[in-house]
């Protein structure tokens, strides 16, 4: 099987595009730490290559089946129907034998969310567009009825989401199971409409007037408040990160929130309460789960997390905005 880190994938690459080798740039993106990701670049085209790991790149093992990777271009598929242009990435090719596809690469000055948030640089027009992003596949949900058995299947979700983040965080603070097995049970029950699973500001490429969502590999039909929460909780940890700038960041989240709500509707007010219950095991799994942030690394910061992830587990706030005030007051 190709490996796509392999010596061989760039002539691999040509043949399958049809393009003459000597023209083909191919670029590493990293792929975080569940997939090979290549940039391919020749004259008047650009697009990326995919393909799922089993074994994940982090320091204790964690495994995850490789189709995975097809139920993701399945997905950028079905969303380009009901979200706005170039809001998915369109698929390109697939390869069943080597688990990849070939995908658009996104426009050539976007970057993803978390470049300028980390240096404290906030754009409220991004959190909006993410908010109504959220907003529209959760209400959209409701007309695809064909997507509730399409996506039924949680196998990935929970190996890639639910083990190493909310088992493994309960295991290393057992007086805090009973909160991350009732979520678990939630996540599983609670099946309302597609979730993406891994909404955070590294899966949303900006440009000025644009954004796109990728990195679907954990999409499934379940419990939206997760996505939700997942978003909120990246933008709380930024406000760790750069403490000057959590009026920023809690005016992000406020803008999020608005924009997710005005456009998944009235009748999804449930939302916002049911993320706030994620809310803190997720900030506590992103310290002592499989998979820490990598910008706290200052053993005191971790520690204030720590404690703020702890009072919002036992006392869930009633908003986004109620979380930044009572973590930072």
């Amino acid at each position: 099987m190709l490996e796509l880190d392999s010596p061989q994938a760039h002539g691999w690459i040509a043949a399958r595009l049809s393009l003459d080798p000597a023209s083909l740039q191919v670029e590493s993106l990293g792929g975080g730490v569940s997939n090979h990701v290549l940039l391919v670049l020749a004259p008047g085209f650009r697009c990326v290559f995919k393909q799922s790991l089993e074994r994940l790149r982090v320091e204790q093992e964690w495994l995850c089946r490789r189709d995975r990777i097809f139920r993701e271009s399945q997905i950028m598929r079905d969303l380009a129907v009901i979200l706005p242009p170039g809001s998915v990435p369109a698929i390109l090719l697939e390869d069943q034998e080597n688990f990849l596809f070939a995908m658009e690469a996104a426009p050539e000055a976007s970057q993803p969310w978390k470049s300028p948030l980390l240096k404290g640089e906030v754009d409220l027009d991004h959190a909006g567009r993410a908010g109504a992003l959220l907003g529209t596949w959760i209400r959209e949900s409701e007309r695809h009825p064909e997507w509730r058995s399409t996506y039924a299947d949680q196998t990935v979700f929970d190996e890639l989401r639910l083990d190493p983040y909310y088992r493994s965080t309960a295991a290393r603070h057992p007086d805090l199971a009973a909160h991350f097995a009732s979520l678990i049970q939630e996540c599983g029950e609670h099946r309302i409409s597609l979730v993406h699973g891994d909404f955070s500001p590294k899966n949303l490429l900006v440009t000025d007037k644009s954004m796109m969502v990728i990195d679907w590999e954990v999409v499934h039909w379940g419990d939206p408040s997760f996505d939700a929460a997942f978003l909120t909780n990246h933008l709380l940890l930024k406000a760790f990160h750069r403490p000057q700038s959590r009026l920023d960041y809690a005016a992000a989240a406020s803008a999020f929130w608005r924009s997710l709500l005005e456009v998944a509707g009235p009748e999804h007010s449930w939302l916002q309460p049911a993320a706030m219950r994620h809310l803190g095991c997720l900030l506590l799994a992103r310290i002592d789960g499989k998979s820490p942030a990598e910008y706290l690394t200052a053993e005191p910061v971790r520690n204030q997390v720590r404690t703020a992830a702890r009072q919002l587990i036992l006392a869930p706030p009633s908003s986004a905005i109620d979380a930044f005030e009572r973590v930072f007051s």
